[in-house]
């Protein structure tokens, strides 16, 4: 019995050996099964992703709706991008840029479209990936967008005609220039400008694009001014072919009230220097703020409005200074 009992001891002893290397074998191996749930959890940190393609960033307009979309970045803590291509009349290098960032995955696009029509397309794609599209500035006829966020451009371009027939008279020849073939936010402030002018029986005629640009609406103002020199008024679809124009009417003595789109510094400038009429201001650092700020309540899934409106308003020289004043404090 006692040989027994001692094998007993000496057997239980060796189990307890067996079942404490047992017990030791577990975090050897515990790394291995802690490593897949980590890298699949998601990090509930994460800041959301939103890219904001613009038409361009090269011109005052479109840096204000940049400075907005920066601005509400910094402020709702986003991981947030703006790209833009050199000038708004390059719609492929635009495209081009929404197909790159879907490749990069954002949670919300942004995007104010220079060719709606021809950027449907990729608009679909961000669509089929569970993306949410956010117009700002210019809308699209398409039905997928989460919300468009802008100006109404044609009750924009009808203001701008109806404050220019105010200082002329009935029959007065009146020109327009438009921006990029296709872009519909001028091609609307062309259209309500146009009728708010024929409407007060003003005579069109011209109407001609000259790409949002400034040397391109230099040249075209000389064309006009060629073959009609008594031409009284302008509209400009927006403030940097206002300006353009403006040299070319200088160049050549004429007498002519401009009115311009878009309300930027430098326009405002000339108001009140008195070579420039007026412009119809909208609200571009609104509408970068406001982008951005809409994609996140998305991206967090909340409801918004399809169509958020950003207003409009006449500047001339009784009111340029205040909104010049405004403006620079965008940059402080």
């Amino acid at each position: 019995m006692k040989k027994l009992a001692v094998h007993s001891i000496i057997l239980c002893t060796l189990m307890a050996v067996v079942a404490g290397c047992g017990g030791n074998a577990a975090p050897t191996n515990q790394p291995k099964q802690e490593a897949a749930p980590q890298a699949a959890a998601p990090d509930s940190g994460q800041k959301p992703k939103v890219t904001v393609v613009l038409k361009t960033l090269s011109s005052q307009y479109w840096k204000y709706v940049e400075a907005g979309a920066k601005k509400a970045f910094e402020d709702l803590g986003v991981d947030g991008k703006v790209i833009g291509p050199a000038a708004e009349s390059q719609v492929m290098e635009q495209i081009n840029m929404m197909e790159d960032a879907l490749n990069q995955k954002p949670q919300a696009l942004v995007v104010s479209p220079s060719q709606p029509d021809t950027a449907i397309p990729v608009f679909d794609k961000y669509k089929a990936a569970n993306i949410p599209v956010l117009l700002v500035d210019t809308d699209a006829n398409w039905d997928g967008k989460a919300t468009f966020i802008g100006t109404d451009n044609y009750t924009a371009g009808k203001l701008g005609g109806e404050e220019l027939a105010k200082q002329l008279t009935k029959g007065d020849k009146v020109a327009l220039i438009a921006g990029a073939l296709g872009n519909n936010a001028t091609d609307d402030r062309i259209k309500g400008a146009k009728e708010a002018l024929i409407a007060a029986g003003m005579n069109v005629v011209a109407e001609q694009p000259a790409d949002s640009d400034k040397e391109k609406a230099m040249s075209v103002m000389e064309n006009i001014l060629q073959t009609n020199p008594d031409v009284k008024g302008l509209f400009s679809a927006n403030d940097d072919m206002a300006l353009g124009a403006l040299r070319a009417i200088e160049a050549k003595g004429a007498a002519v009230k401009i009115i311009g789109t878009d309300g930027n510094i430098d326009a405002l400038e000339q108001v009140i220097a008195g070579k420039l009429f007026g412009s119809v201001a909208q609200s571009p650092y609104d509408m970068g703020y406001k982008g951005v700020e809409n994609a996140v309540k998305m991206i967090k899934g909340e409801q918004i409005e399809k169509r958020i409106d950003s207003g409009a308003e006449f500047i001339w020289k009784d009111n340029a200074q205040k909104k010049i004043e405004f403006l620079n404090g965008l940059s402080k």
